[in-house]
């Protein structure tokens, strides 16, 4: 029994500094859609750190967290916080459907919700599942991606790493 759960730390020790290995990418170039339509460039948060959640509408997991979220986007911080939902990519619902959708979920009156339909922002940043965090300097590299949950402790932590 103790050798299977080593075995398992191993595993998942393994695996996390695998996924949450430091890359730097440019993401200013990107634009986005929110629910309300207005498009909105990550080159408009220059000189400020972006947290981005990716997620799914159909993820549990992904909406078990997003009254966190939600909290953490009202609170006052020294980053900006975005959420990423890809209509059309991944099994998301359609753009409209989407929409439709979201406005019924409750719990998420601050949390700003960016549409990116087709999902060339999820793969430009090699998002293999939801929920997934990304990680964006003052400069506008993406500096960490890290699949899965993280609490609103962890996203502060991570985001006070990076300048």
């Amino acid at each position: 029994m103790m050798k299977k759960i080593a075995l398992l730390l191993v595993i998942v020790t393994v695996m996390s500094a695998c996924s949450s290995a430091e890359k730097e990418s440019g993401a200013n170039s990107i634009t986005l859609q929110d629910i309300k339509g207005e498009t909105v460039s990550l080159a408009d948060y220059e000189g400020r750190k972006v947290y981005v959640k990716f997620w799914a509408s159909w993820c549990p997991i992904c909406l078990a967290g997003l009254d966190e979220v939600n909290t953490l986007a009202k609170d006052s911080t020294d980053f900006e916080v975005l959420t990423v939902v890809a209509p059309g990519f991944n099994n998301e619902k359609k753009h409209d459907e989407f929409i439709r959708w979201f406005k019924g979920v409750q719990h998420v009156d601050a949390l700003p919700v960016f549409l990116n339909d087709g999902g060339s922002l999820a793969q430009e940043f090699n998002v293999k599942g939801y929920p997934t965090s990304a990680f964006i300097d003052t400069k506008g590299n993406l500096v960490r991606s890290q699949p899965g949950h993280l609490s609103n402790d962890q996203i502060i932590d991570a985001m006070s790493q990076i300048d």
